[in-house]
């Protein structure tokens, strides 16, 4: 089989529909929906939405706010571009729902600032909306209100993190909060806040109008529904493709017609390294990372030069807030670097796997967490590839 093949969000929707069913609900029905439907965050984490969202319908405040992050920093991602380019009433359409299953009036659209392009497509459909009475006041004629603003970020990769945004939705500089309180607890200037991913607002429209036992019929058990990955590298047909859950490797691999492959780089950068042992894994939260990005890697890339580009990614990136990101993503970038040079000894390489298990435990946030990921992956995978050119040596630096 080339590859489980699944249009939904690329399927059409009228708009207003998911909005429509959902206001024929009480708050609490419409998160037991999401829940049963088991929707899992499409930003990476893997977050279960319907507790996302129960938590803040739980909260007791003033005032809530849904924020849509559509700051696709990840290398290699491309998937939410399309979406807000061609999709855009969809996600709205999901954070009405939101809104209203937690009782919120206001959403953010958090946009990465290099997608500022995009502002007038966005605008463009959050006024055809309002026109439409599906944002606003009087939603379809009910006493529910929700209307949505735009905001741009500044670049910044740790922004992706959703403290991180909060902060900078804030004014401040984009750092990683301490947690507890969670942001469905204590989110944008205090008051409960979801976060959920671009892609994940789309679906909601199509489970309302469709119902959770039909989502949960795609995918695995943990891992139901679709997911749109942005595939590139050595590959003849690169793009985005909308997979169901648990699509193996070589199965994406046959899709877009890949040859010689030696390495896929699933979950994006901070994702991990495949190698051609695990290519029959699938892609699902319960095996390996389904974040939006793949990069295929054939036999004629040096994996040592490929794990460079990628620690020199996240020393770039870190904000430095904390001691294990910031001097540990240095380190192992500087100990990448001394291979190439063949001035790094196995009991060093030693030393800077410690170091990477100890970012993975005590960084802040999920940016130094997760940047060892590559590091460990490729130098477990590809081992006999490196230390094969002579670059790993017996000598010891200082």
């Amino acid at each position: 089989m080339a590859g489980k093949r699944k249009q939904i969000l690329f399927s059409a929707l009228e708009p207003g529909l998911g909005l429509k069913k959902a206001l024929e609900h009480t708050q609490t029905e419409i998160i037991d929906i999401i829940k049963l439907s088991r929707l899992r965050g499409r930003g990476g984490a893997g977050f279960p939405t319907g507790l996302k969202w129960d938590l803040a319908y739980s909260a007791k405040a003033p005032k809530k706010f849904i924020v849509c992050n559509a700051d696709e920093g990840e290398p290699g991602t491309f998937k939410d571009r399309i979406l807000l380019n061609e999709h855009a009433k969809k996600i709205f359409e999901g954070m009405a729902i939101a809104g209203y299953a937690v009782g919120s009036q206001e959403g953010i659209i958090y946009l990465r600032a290099e997608y500022r392009y995009l502002r007038p497509v966005l605008v463009q459909a959050i006024d055809e909306l309002r026109k439409a009475h599906l944002l606003g006041k009087k939603i379809l004629g009910s006493d529910f209100q929700f209307d949505i603003d735009i905001h741009l970020g500044a670049g910044a990769y740790v922004c992706g993190e959703e403290t991180a945004l909060i902060e900078s939705l804030e004014g401040k500089r984009g750092e990683a909060r301490n947690k507890p309180p969670y942001p469905t607890e204590s989110g944008y200037m205090g008051y409960p806040t979801v976060v959920n991913n671009v892609e994940t607002f789309c679906y909601v429209p199509y489970i309302l109008i469709e119902g959770a036992a039909w989502f949960q019929k795609f995918g695995t058990f943990e891992s139901t529904g679709s997911k749109l990955f942005s595939i590139s590298g050595d590959v003849k047909k690169p793009g985005v493709y909308e997979l169901e859950m648990g699509t193996t490797v070589r199965q994406v691999l046959n899709l877009v017609e890949a040859s010689d492959t030696k390495a896929v780089q699933v979950g994006g950068a901070s994702g991990i390294c495949v190698a051609e042992k695990d290519f029959d894994k699938p892609l699902a939260f319960e095996s390996l990372p389904p974040g939006g990005s793949i990069i295929v890697f054939n036999r004629s890339r040096d994996m040592l030069n490929v794990l460079k580009n990628f620690m020199e990614f996240f020393v770039e990136e870190s904000c430095g807030q904390c001691t294990p990101c910031r001097e540990g993503t240095f380190r192992l970038l500087e100990g990448v670097k001394l291979m190439e040079q063949g001035q790094c000894s196995i009991h060093y390489l030693r030393v800077l796997r410690e170091l990477a298990e100890t970012m993975k435990i005590s960084s802040k946030c999920g940016l130094g967490q997760m940047a060892p990921n590559p590091f460990l992956s490729i130098i477990d995978n590809f081992k006999g590839e490196i230390l094969a050119r002579d670059r790993v040596t017996d000598s010891i630096p200082l």
